[in-house]
């Protein structure tokens, strides 16, 4: 490339490390080309919402500066009006930086401030690079730190991926609330141990599910209000240097007012720039949905296998062919990626335990791996709630008969019938038809311990599901 070309095709921008040629196309400038040099981790681009989450900050911070007279009026509208062009979806492939990066995210508070810069520059006549007219630092980063944006920033897009989620496992508890209903007259066998315990309906199952699951999100929302705690105004260390008093009084309201969200201002800054343990606790409680979701896969495999060689007492609905080798197979496949986004959320809570525990004194520096993992976590997790309800709880059937049959040839039932005839007798019973294979009722007839009438009213659903009277009540009553 001759001079001529590389003139018209570059600019050159200047730090304190020296200069390197920009193409003058793009919006970032030195210091986000090289951090994209030097932090080539995963290949992947900056989230989408962690990036509008940078943009309310800036724009919240220069309405703020223009308010106390620090930041004049032109200036202001240009940094305001870059911000909003990114949140309309602009300039997002300028944003460069890779998610996992070292520095605390002063590599992508930069990316931002140079970004924003330039566009500002733009917005006001002049041309890329000039920062004479619009400062990066001087003026898009006017008294902030990266030590409270990004923080601030993780926080916000957090409980924006969050409320996604929430209405995610909303749907879920509608969908297993229906469920419920649906099934509640189907009565089935219940396990312990996954060996033979009482009977239970079908519906009560799927009742209890939806119990866990608003569960889940009441403990998430508890979570969710640590995220509205923030250190914005403690700049570097908590203290608040370079910040103006009337800035940090400022600030806080109006994020809140340009996001329309919900902050306040931490009550310790420089706790609050030291310590990261609210992320520990929303990454928690992500884990602990998580894990409920994948019991729940698991039972629903469990109880669906088959279909002649197992359980076979649900239905699931058939999404795929489930074998290259075996014709006619079909598998679970919408819990089994249940269960693997489980078991990736679990590990990525790990890393966010580990990242916020390495702080030290005034700072911790692994901010981004544990937003990567957070975004991670609340977006694969949402996805997968998604998918379960749309191609999976919402089309179950049961085999209604099949329940049956296993509940009335199981040895289970015994426990139902204790009260009458007395726990060592009702375990005699118990050990002859599993070694002969009879049924219970079968051989409690065969003795004359009870009527068939009896039996009947003992081994009703309903009693054998419900809290009710006591077995001599119920006898006296058949009597």
């Amino acid at each position: 490339m001759d001079n001529i070309t590389k003139a018209k095709d570059y600019r050159i921008e200047e730090d304190s490390i020296g200069s390197k040629d920009i193409p003058e196309s793009v919006y970032y400038g030195v210091q986000s080309l090289r951090a994209a040099e030097n932090f080539h981790i995963t290949g992947l681009a900056m989230h989408p919402e962690f990036i509008n989450s940078m943009a309310y900050i800036k724009k919240a911070a220069a309405i703020t500066n223009c308010e106390i007279g620090i930041l004049d009026k032109a200036k202001a509208r240009a940094i305001v009006l870059a911000c909003e062009e990114i949140l309309a979806g602009k300039f997002h492939r300028d944003f460069i930086v890779d998610p996992i990066q070292g520095g605390a995210g002063t590599s992508l508070n930069m990316n931002a401030n140079e970004v924003i810069a330039n566009r500002a520059i733009e917005i006001l006549g002049g041309k890329k690079g000039d920062y004479t007219l619009v400062h990066p630092n001087d003026d898009v980063n006017c008294g902030q730190s990266t030590n409270d944006v990004i923080p601030t920033a993780g926080k916000m897009t957090s409980l924006r991926l969050l409320g996604n989620l929430k209405r995610e496992l909303l749907r879920l508890h509608r969908a297993l609330e229906r469920k419920a209903e649906e099934f509640d007259h189907i009565i089935k066998m219940g396990r312990t141990q996954m060996q033979d315990a009482v009977p239970i309906r079908l519906g009560q199952e799927f009742k209890a599910y939806s119990a866990a699951i608003m569960r889940d999100i009441c403990r998430m929302d508890k979570s969710m209000d640590e995220m509205r705690s923030l250190n914005m105004g403690g700049t570097a260390v908590g203290t608040g240097i370079n910040a103006d008093e009337a800035y940090l009084k400022r600030i806080v309201p109006n994020v809140s007012n340009v996001s329309d969200m919900e902050f306040i201002q931490a009550f310790d800054l420089i706790d609050a720039t030291q310590n990261l343990d609210s992320f520990v606790s929303v990454s928690g409680s992500v884990k602990a949905c998580a894990v409920t979701l994948s019991k729940i896969a698991n039972d629903l495999r469990l109880m669906s296998s088959g279909p002649r060689a197992g359980f076979g007492e649900i239905n699931l609905p058939a999404k795929q062919n489930g074998s290259s080798i075996m014709p006619g197979k079909v598998n679970p496949v919408i819990p089994e990626v249940v269960n693997q986004v489980a078991f990736y959320v679990i590990g990525n809570d790990v890393t966010i335990t580990m990242a916020a525990e390495g702080g030290q004194l005034e700072l911790n520096a692994f901010e981004p791996i544990i937003f990567y993992c957070m975004f991670q976590s609340i977006d694969t997790l949402a996805y997968a709630v998604q998918t379960f309800v749309d191609n999976c709880v919402t089309g179950i059937t049961a085999n209604e008969n099949r329940c049956r049959y296993l509940v009335e040839n199981s040895v289970g039932i015994i426990t139902a019938i204790c009260p009458h005839v007395g726990y060592q007798k009702a375990a005699e019973i118990a050990k002859r038809a599993i070694k002969t294979g009879e049924s219970v009722r079968s051989l409690i007839l065969e003795e004359n311990l009870l009527s068939e009438q009896e039996l009947n009213e003992i081994l009703d659903p309903v009693h054998m599901t419900e809290p009710g009277i006591s077995g001599k009540e119920l006898l006296h009553k058949i009597k």
